[in-house]
């Protein structure tokens, strides 16, 4: 027998590639952009109903901030882990499903635990169900990729919208009712007649100050639209 004949053939072994970092650059950036240079309210304009309605005051702003990201982040991670599941066919009738039922509990918890809260929100926690940014972030990140990447979809996306939206109710309540979360900025600083803003009480006020945001944010980041 040839000595070629009596050698073992050769095994190659499978370099396994290193698990991706929990906060890599990239999941890193899955959270900044929404933030900023992809903002889904001053960038994609969207969700713009809400941040005119509930936000003449911090309390229910902050209140909506928080369910609005609650919403996101929970349907972000049960439409990835059902991503391989769902037909194409019914995929928007799951998400909307989805969205529908955690929209529901986050309704049934302000009504158990936050009545007065609730009765200001009420119309307004419903109508996430229809916000674009839930259904666009199923849509475009969460049907085609991971849960934990998901999830930092969700969040970004979400902090993205509630920070907007925060500040807007800011400057609405701070002149349109002279006080931050009801407390009275101006007495307390020695001016109880500072004269307030009656615009900034009505939707017109929050168009001006949304528009003064958008114009701010894209001037830092050079967007122009296309």
């Amino acid at each position: 027998m040839s000595t070629e004949a009596l050698e073992a053939p050769e095994v190659k072994e499978e370099v396994k590639q290193p698990a991706e970092a929990l906060f890599s650059k990239r999941r890193r950036r899955i959270v900044s952009d929404p933030l900023n240079e992809d903002n889904p309210i001053t960038i994609q304009v969207l969700g713009i109903c809400s941040a005119l309605a509930i936000t003449i005051k911090m309390e229910p702003t902050l209140v909506m901030s928080i369910a609005v990201v609650s919403v996101i982040v929970f349907s972000n991670l049960i439409i990835s882990l059902m991503r391989n599941l769902i037909p194409g066919r019914v995929r928007i009738i799951v998400q909307l499903a989805i969205i529908a039922t955690l929209v529901t509990l986050v309704s049934e918890v302000l009504k158990a635990y936050y009545f007065d809260m609730y009765k200001v929100l009420g119309a307004f926690v419903g109508l996430i169900i229809t916000n674009c940014i839930v259904m666009g972030r199923l849509e475009a990140f969460a049907m085609a990729n991971k849960p934990y990447d998901s999830i930092l979809d969700g969040l970004g996306s979400g902090f993205g919208y509630a920070w907007i939206i925060l500040v807007v109710a800011f400057f609405r309540e701070l002149f349109g009712s002279g006080s931050i979360f009801d407390f009275k900025v101006f007495e307390a600083i020695g001016l109880p007649n500072f004269p307030t803003n009656g615009l900034m009480v009505d939707s017109i006020g929050a168009f001006m100050v949304l528009g003064i945001l958008i114009w701010v944010q894209r001037s830092k980041t050079g967007y122009v639209e296309h």
